[in-house]
C-alpha cells in the first residue's frame, strides 16, 4: 500500500503565505542593514571615525536582530512579532522623513506596508498563536 504525499515536518512546513512573505521581506531588510553596515565601515573617515563606528555597530546589530526575527517568524516564534512590528513602524516614520526622495520613501512605505499586512493577516495571527511543539491529533 502506498501512502499519499507526506507534508514536510516542522513549524515552517505549513506557514501561511502572508507569514512567509513578511518573514522574507524582514530578511531582505536585515540584509540591507548588514550591507549598509559594511558600506559605512568602508567609508570611515578620520574626521568622523567614532560616529561612523557607532553607525556601523548599530546597523550590524539591528541587522542581526532582524535576521533572528525573520528566522523566528519562519519558525513561528511569537517573540519575533515585537521587533518586526516596531521596525515597520520605524520604517514608516523614516519614509515620511525622506519624502523628498520619492523613490526611497515609496520603497520604504510599500515594503513596510506589505510586512505589516502580512503580520496582521488573520492566517498569520492564527499561525503565530499556535504552539508549534504541540501534538496535532
Amino acid at each position: 500500500m502506498t501512502e499519499g504525499p507526506q507534508e514536510p515536518s516542522g513549524a515552517a512546513a505549513g506557514n501561511p503565505p502572508p507569514l512567509t512573505a513578511a518573514a522574507s521581506l524582514v530578511g531582505v531588510q536585515a540584509l540591507v542593514l548588514l550591507i549598509l553596515a559594511v558600506l559605512e565601515t568602508v567609508n570611515l573617515v578620520d574626521e568622523r571615525r567614532s560616529m561612523g563606528l557607532s553607525v556601523t555597530v548599530f546597523f550590524a546589530a539591528y541587522g542581526v536582530v532582524l535576521v533572528a526575527a525573520a528566522w523566528g517568524l519562519h519558525r513561528r516564534a511569537t517573540w519575533a512579532r515585537g521587533p518586526v512590528l516596531i521596525t515597520q513602524l520605524i520604517m514608516l516614520g523614516l519614509a515620511w522623513n525622506v519624502r523628498e526622495h520619492v523613490v526611497v520613501a515609496i520603497a520604504l512605505a510599500v515594503c513596510s506596508g506589505i510586512v505589516l499586512a502580512g503580520m496582521l493577516h488573520p492566517d498569520t495571527l492564527a499561525a503565530l498563536d499556535r504552539d508549534p511543539t504541540a501534538d496535532e491529533d
